[in-house]
C-alpha cells in the first residue's frame, strides 16, 4: 500500500489547472468581468427573498416525517373538533391562545393578590381591537363551551370574587364541587398542602388561559398582539406577571435575523482588516493588499451568486441560512491565503501567465480537494429529516461551489493583474513606477513609501515573509524533534480521552425557548412555568383505533389491563376515560349494558348528559363505535423523550390497537432520530471524503490519515461541544455536518503538500510542508475565527452555537493540521520511499 500511488486523477488535474492558470493569466480582464456580470445577474434573486422566507418552527425544526405528525393526522380525521364544545385536553395542536402566569414571593391566594389577578383578567377580556373598520373584544373571538367563553377554573371556583377564596377549601390536584371537577394543577403552581389533607394552604402562582377560535387568523393574531402590548406594560408591586401566546415563539424567532444584521458589517470589516494586515508587505510593489481585498470581495460575490440562484429557483430560505456568509468567508479566505503562498514561490522573472500557471498547478488541486469535501459534506446534509438543516446545507453547498469558481476565476484574475503591476515595478496604491533601491539622497520616509520590488536574486523568488521563516526555521525543526513527537502523541491521547468523555455526556434535543432571543419575554414565561408548574406534565391522548365491544366484559378487561400497564409507569398519574365514566354511571343507576343494544341505548342518554364525551367517540350512522379515545395524565418525573417513548412502547405491548399522541410529541420526535441520523450522515460523509482523498491525494495511506483526521476532529468537536453546554439538536447538527468539511481542509493541505514534496527524508518533507503552508493555514484559521467571533455576543442561541462549534472545529482542525497529522505522517515515513 505504501508503494502504490493513486495519481491517475491528480496528475491530469494538475495539468488542467496549470493550463487554466496560464489561460486566465493571459486574459485576466475576461475572468474579472465575467464573474461580476454573473453575480449581478444571479443577485437579482434577492428580490424574491421575502417570498422565499420559510421560518415556520414546526416545519423547519421538527422531523419532516416524524411519527407524531402521522398520529396527529389520524386524530384530526377521526376526532374532529367541536367549535361549540371547546376542550383544552382534546386539542390536536397547541391551539390558539394567550396565557399569563401571576406569581408572588409569598402566597398568591390572598384577597389582595387575587383582586389584582381579577383586575388583570378584566382588562384582558376588555381589550378592544380594531379590524376591518370594526372593533371586537375577547368574547367575540373566544373559544366557546356551551355558548360561553372558555373560562379559568380558579376564577370560576371563587365566582370572580376575591373575598370568596377565604370561604373555599381548595383541594389539590383536583377540586370537586357537586358534580363538577376542576383540575387545579393547571391553574395553581407552587402549591403548599395541609399536612394531613389535600387542602391547599397556599400557592406561589396562578396561570390563566384565554383560548380563541381558529376560524380567523388575522383577527386572532391582532388580539394576541394587543394582549402582549397590554400585559407587557402592566406593573404591580404584589405580583410578577409573565406571559406567552401560541404565536409568541414564532414571532420571536422571526426577530432573530434582524439581531445579527449589524454583525455582518462588523464581521466583514474584521475580515478585510485582518486580510489586509496579514497580506501587507513593507515592499510597496510585492505587497498583496489588493489581492487580499479582492479575496474578501470574492466571497461576497459567492454568497450573492449562491443565494441569488437558489432564490430564483424558489428554494426555501430558513433563518439558519443567515450564518452561511460567515462560513463562506472563512473558506474563501483560506483558499486565498493558499493561492498567495503558492504565487510567492514562483519565479519573479517569469511571465504572469506562467507564474499563475505554476500557482494553479500547486494550489488549485489542494483547493479542489477541500472544496469537494466541503461541498459534498453539505450536500449529504440535504438528506436530513429537518427542513432547517436541508435549507442550510443546500445554500452552503451551492455557495461553496461559487466560492471555488470565483477563487479560480475572479481571484486568479486579480492576482494576474496584481502580477502585471509587480512586473512593471509599480506602486501598489499610486500605480506609479518606482525604484527598486533607495538612493542615499532620499529621506527615510521616501524609502519606506516610494521604494519596492526587491526579490531574492539567487532564487529569483519573492523574499520569504517572517512568519513563513518562523515555520521553516523554528517550528518545523521543533515539531520533528523526537521528544516533541512523543509530547504531541501524549497531548493527542489526552485530547481524545476528554473528547470521548464529553461524547458520553452529550444531551439531545432542542429546547424551543432557545429559538427566541435572550431578552425575549418568552424566556421569563418558560422559567416561571418550569419553576411553578413542573410537577405535572402533559395530558396524553390514547386512541383505540379498532372497533371494540365495550359491552363485552372480556374485551373490556383487555383494555383495562392496558390502562393498568400505562398507570404502572412511574410517570403516569391518572386516567380519564369516557367508558370508565360510563361504567360508573351505569353502576350507580343499576343499568344493564351487557348487550350491544342496551349499551348503545344507555350510551346515548349518558352522552346527552355529558356532551363533552361525544368528541371522544367516532360512531357510524348505525351507532357502531369505530374508534374512541381516552386520556392519561403524566408527571414530570422523567424527561419528555423517555415519557413519549415509554407510552409508545406500552401502546405497542397492548393487545388492543392503540395510538398515543400529544401536540408536544411533534417537537420531541427529534430526540428519537437526531442521534442516529447525525451518526449516519457523518459516517457516509467520512466514506465519501476518504474516496475523494484516495482519488486526489497521490498516496493511499495519506488519504487514510485524512479520513482519520476527520473522525478525530468530529469526536473532539462533539465531546467538547457537550462540555461547553451545547446539545445535539437540529442547530448543532448543521454545524457537525459543516465540521466534516472543515476538518478536511487543514489536514488535506498539509498531507497533499507533504506527499508531493520531492525530498527523500520524511522529516524534511514535513518541514517543507509546514514552511510552505504553515502560515497560510494559520491565516485561514484565524480569519475564520475572526469571521465568527462577533457571533459570540449575539443574543441568539442559534448564532452562539454556530460560533462555539466553528471555534471548536477550527481550533481542533488547526491542531490536527499543524501538529498531529505532520507528526503522525512522519511516524509512517515508509509510505514515501518511492516518492
Amino acid at each position: 500500500m505504501a508503494r502504490f500511488h493513486t495519481d491517475c486523477i491528480e496528475r491530469p488535474l494538475r495539468i488542467c489547472c496549470e493550463m487554466l492558470g496560464h489561460f486566465i493569466g493571459s486574459h485576466p480582464w475576461l475572468f474579472l468581468t465575467a464573474p461580476l456580470i454573473l453575480s449581478l445577474s444571479l443577485g437579482s434573486g434577492f428580490y424574491f427573498l421575502k417570498d422565499s422566507m420559510s421560518n415556520n418552527i414546526e416545519e423547519q425544526f421538527t422531523p419532516v416525517d416524524g411519527p407524531a405528525k402521522t398520529e396527529r393526522k389520524y386524530i384530526q380525521e377521526t376526532f374532529p373538533g367541536n367549535d361549540s364544545m371547546f376542550s383544552q385536553m382534546r386539542l390536536s395542536t397547541d391551539g390558539n391562545y394567550a396565557t399569563l402566569i401571576a406569581a408572588s414571593d409569598s402566597n398568591i391566594l390572598t384577597v389582595e393578590s387575587l383582586q389584582h389577578i381579577l383586575d388583570l383578567d378584566f382588562k384582558v377580556r376588555s381589550i378592544k381591537v380594531h379590524y376591518d373598520n370594526q372593533s371586537f373584544e375577547y368574547e367575540d373571538i373566544c373559544a366557546q363551551v356551551v355558548g360561553s367563553c372558555y373560562s379559568n377554573d380558579i376564577l370560576d371556583i371563587i365566582e370572580y370574587n376575591a373575598n370568596n377564596v377565604e370561604a373555599v377549601d381548595l383541594t389539590f390536584p383536583w377540586y370537586y364541587s357537586g358534580f363538577k371537577s376542576f383540575p387545579l394543577y393547571v391553574s395553581l403552581g407552587g402549591v403548599n398542602l395541609h399536612q394531613e389533607r389535600s387542602v391547599i394552604v397556599g400557592a406561589k402562582a396562578v396561570q390563566l388561559y384565554y383560548y380563541l377560535r381558529e376560524d380567523n387568523k388575522a383577527k386572532s393574531d391582532l388580539w394576541l398582539k394587543s394582549f402582549i402590548d397590554l400585559v407587557s406594560n402592566l406593573s404591580s408591586t404584589s405580583i410578577q406577571v409573565s406571559y406567552f401566546t401560541s404565536e409568541s415563539m414564532q414571532w420571536e424567532f422571526e426577530k432573530t435575523p434582524a439581531s445579527v444584521i449589524s454583525l455582518f458589517s462588523i464581521t466583514y470589516a474584521i475580515a478585510i482588516t485582518f486580510s489586509l494586515l496579514s497580506c501587507w508587505r513593507l515592499d510597496n510593489v510585492r505587497t498583496k493588499v489588493w489581492v487580499a481585498f479582492c479575496g474578501v470581495f470574492s466571497t461576497g460575490l459567492a454568497v450573492l451568486s449562491g443565494f441569488g440562484l437558489l432564490l430564483l429557483l424558489n428554494q426555501p430560505f430558513v433563518m439558519t441560512v443567515a450564518s452561511c456568509p460567515f462560513l463562506i468567508l472563512g473558506i474563501g479566505l483560506d483558499d486565498m491565503f493558499i493561492m498567495i503562498s503558492c504565487w510567492q514561490r514562483t519565479r519573479v522573472l517569469d511571465s504572469v501567465p506562467k507564474r499563475l500557471a505554476e500557482t494553479y498547478k500547486e494550489a488549485a488541486v489542494s483547493i479542489t480537494i477541500t472544496t469537494l469535501t466541503d461541498a459534498l459534506a453539505f450536500f449529504l446534509g440535504c438528506c436530513s429529516p429537518f427542513g432547517s438543516v436541508r435549507s442550510f446545507c443546500v445554500y452552503a453547498g451551492v455557495s461553496i461551489c461559487f466560492c471555488y469558481l470565483y477563487s479560480i476565476t475572479f481571484l486568479g484574475a486579480c492576482m494576474a493583474l496584481n502580477g502585471l503591476r509587480e512586473a512593471e515595478n509599480k506602486h501598489w496604491f499610486t500605480c506609479a513606477k518606482i525604484s527598486e533601491d533607495s538612493s542615499s539622497q532620499n529621506s527615510r520616509v521616501f524609502s519606506v513609501c516610494c521604494v519596492g520590488g526587491s526579490y531574492n536574486r539567487f532564487l529569483e523568488k519573492e523574499e520569504t515573509e517572517s512568519m513563513s521563516l518562523f515555520f521553516e526555521r523554528f517550528y518545523g525543526p521543533f515539531l520533528t524533534h523526537k521528544m516533541i513527537k512523543v509530547c504531541a502523541f501524549v497531548i493527542y491521547v489526552l485530547y481524545l480521552t476528554a473528547s470521548i468523555y464529553g461524547c458520553f455526556s452529550l444531551k439531545q434535543g432542542l429546547d424551543t425557548k432557545n429559538l427566541a432571543l435572550d431578552d425575549s419575554y418568552v424566556i421569563n414565561y418558560y422559567n416561571d412555568k418550569r419553576q411553578h408548574f413542573s410537577e405535572y406534565s402533559c395530558n396524553v391522548m390514547v386512541a383505540v383505533k379498532q372497533p371494540f365491544k365495550y359491552w363485552d366484559e372480556e374485551g373490556l378487561r383487555h383494555l383495562c389491563k392496558c390502562i393498568s400497564n400505562f398507570e404502572g409507569l412511574n410517570f403516569v398519574n391518572s386516567t380519564y376515560a369516557w367508558f370508565l365514566s360510563f361504567k360508573q354511571y351505569t353502576d350507580a343507576t343499576k343499568l344493564n349494558i351487557s348487550s350491544q343494544e342496551t349499551f348503545q341505548t344507555h350510551l346515548h342518554h349518558f352522552l346527552a348528559l355529558n356532551s363533552k364525551f361525544k368528541q371522544d367517540i367516532n360512531m357510524t350512522a348505525d351507532d357502531e363505535i369505530q374508534a374512541s379515545r381516552f386520556f392519561i395524565q403524566t408527571l414530570n418525573k422523567t424527561p419528555m423523550t423517555d415519557l413519549m417513548i415509554g407510552l409508545r412502547r406500552a401502546a405497542e405491548d397492548c393487545t388492543v390497537d392503540l395510538l398515543v399522541y400529544h401536540p408536544a410529541f411533534i417537537y420531541y420526535d427529534q430526540y428519537t432520530i437526531i442521534k442516529d441520523n447525525t451518526i449516519q450522515t457523518i459516517l457516509i460523509a467520512v466514506i465519501v471524503m476518504l474516496v475523494i482523498s484516495l482519488l486526489l491525494i497521490p498516496n493511499p495511506l495519506c488519504s487514510v490519515w485524512v479520513a482519520f483526521a476527520i473522525c478525530s476532529v468530529i469526536v473532539g468537536v462533539t465531546g467538547f461541544m457537550a462540555l461547553w453546554g451545547v446539545n445535539l439538536d437540529s442547530i448543532s447538527m448543521i454545524n457537525l455536518v459543516m465540521c466534516i468539511g472543515f476538518s478536511v481542509d487543514f489536514s488535506a493541505h498539509i498531507s497533499y503538500s507533504l506527499v508531493s514534496s520531492p525530498k527523500s527524508d520524511v522529516n524534511e518533507k514535513a518541514k517543507e510542508a509546514l514552511a510552505h503552508l504553515g502560515y497560510p493555514i494559520l491565516q485561514g484559521a484565524l480569519s475564520t475565527i475572526l469571521g465568527v467571533v462577533v457571533l459570540s455576543v449575539s443574543g441568539s442561541y442559534i448564532f452562539r452555537t454556530f460560533f462555539k462549534i466553528v471555534f471548536l472545529v477550527i481550533t481542533f482542525g488547526l491542531l490536527h493540521g499543524l501538529v498531529f497529522i505532520p507528526v503522525f505522517l512522519t511516524l509512517c515515513g515508509a509510505c514515501w520511499k518511492l516518492k
